[in-house]
């Protein structure tokens, strides 16, 4: 059988492990990245124990391991500064294989690039068709005409392959909220526990990077599209600068010009992941809030089964009907319950925050923890999926 070859639309962490996937399975692959260059700007991001698992596949997790910072606990506390609920690191790596590690957004893509051949990476290539008649694959992009075997649309929440290939699908809706990220520099003394801190309609939450830094994050329901009234460094003082500690020392230790917002958005679900021999993935089929942490973790977990359900199937359209079937009902439930979580953090109605708050510490550490298990128990599949070509099982 001649080497097969695919074309992936997006050089994030979920095109890039994709890549890797298919790559190490004999592919020949290219990357087709719309911005300049290979890279991610300015905020961190957390692995739990089902992306590790994923990046074991790909060969990868002590490399990322070793990159990242592992806190012994973390959990939620309230306006007033008191813990709500703890979350046990070593208790997370017993259960599900790993602990919870977070790293710099940047490091994982290098780690990523470096695992694909130079010449396999193509910066500054937008797409501007994709064409499958059954007869010929055809993407048309900046750099030329691709005639691949398999395309992957993992180019984000708003993705060029969804629109062009389901031009009927339902686009973003926003969670009515925004979000600031922000890395702080070196600090002394550095919080020796993460935490999402709860208040009425607003969040701030910060946890551990390597070199004493800590990696912020802050939300507020706000309409979308609200222009911050002054800077946005300025603005997070003003909303936050009288929490309670250490959020008033970690805001002085942010540059005032590092500070990220973005409003937030999901998708809502797609019948289907798949059109012939293309095949959606990450925040291209499936962009969700990050309240859970999972939208880089499912990511990486759709890239290892896409290469599963391909390995060794010469059918690439049957092969891609397996991987819908595996990875839209998970991906779909996990938006759905990201976003009710998300919900309960940002209310803002006294009575229903009292409520919520006292839910949180009344329940135990072992009970959060079962809830996790549907999400962070996740391991690559080992059996192949049969799918006729009906698309039953």
């Amino acid at each position: 059988m001649s080497q097969r070859a695919a074309t992936i639309v997006g050089g994030g962490i979920g095109g890039l492990a994709a890549a890797i996937a298919l790559h190490r399975r004999g592919w020949r692959v290219e990357v087709l990245e719309r911005a300049p260059e290979f890279t991610e700007i300015g905020a961190g991001i957390s692995l739990w124990p089902n992306a590790l698992h994923a990046l074991e596949v790909l060969g990868l997790a002590d490399t990322v391991r070793a990159l990242g910072a592992v806190e012994a606990t973390g959990g939620v506390r309230d306006r007033r500064g008191r813990w709500l609920s703890r979350t046990d690191n070593a208790e997370l790596a017993r259960r599900f294989g790993h602990p919870l590690v977070v790293l710099h957004r940047a490091d994982l893509l290098r780690v990523l690039t470096e695992a694909l051949p130079a010449d396999s990476l193509r910066s500054g290539c937008e797409v501007s068709v994709v064409r499958d008649d059954d007869r010929s694959l055809v993407v048309d992009h900046r750099g030329g005409v691709s005639r691949p075997d398999l395309v992957v649309g993992a180019d984000g929440l708003r993705s060029a392959v969804r629109r062009v290939l389901w031009p009927d699908a339902a686009g973003p809706r926003y969670a009515g909220y925004t979000a600031w990220r922000m890395v702080t520099g070196p600090l002394d003394e550095p919080p020796a526990e993460g935490a999402a801190i709860w208040g009425r309609g607003e969040r701030f939450g910060y946890t551990a990077l390597p070199g004493g830094r800590m990696y912020c994050f802050a939300t507020a329901s706000l309409p979308a599209g609200t222009a911050s009234g002054s800077s946005e460094y300025g603005e997070l003082l003003r909303r936050f600068g009288s929490w309670p500690d250490p959020v008033p020392a970690l805001l002085a230790a942010v540059p005032a010009d590092a500070v990220l917002r973005h409003d937030l958005y999901d998708l809502p679900p797609l019948p289907s992941f798949v059109r012939g021999r293309v095949a959606l993935l990450g925040d291209a089929a499936h962009a969700m809030t990050p309240n859970l942490g999972q939208g880089a973790c499912q990511a990486l977990e759709d890239a290892v089964t896409l290469a599963h359900c391909l390995d060794g199937s010469p059918d690439v359209a049957a092969a891609l009907r397996s991987y819908d079937l595996l990875r839209r009902p998970r991906t779909q439930a996990i938006t759905r319950r990201s976003a009710r979580l998300g919900a309960v953090g940002q209310l803002a109605w006294p009575p229903a925050v009292l409520l919520r708050d006292t839910a949180a510490w009344l329940t135990p550490m072992g009970a959060t923890m079962r809830s996790m298990t549907p999400v962070l128990s996740w391991r690559a599949p080992v059996d192949p999926v049969t799918v006729t070509k009906s698309g039953s099982t």
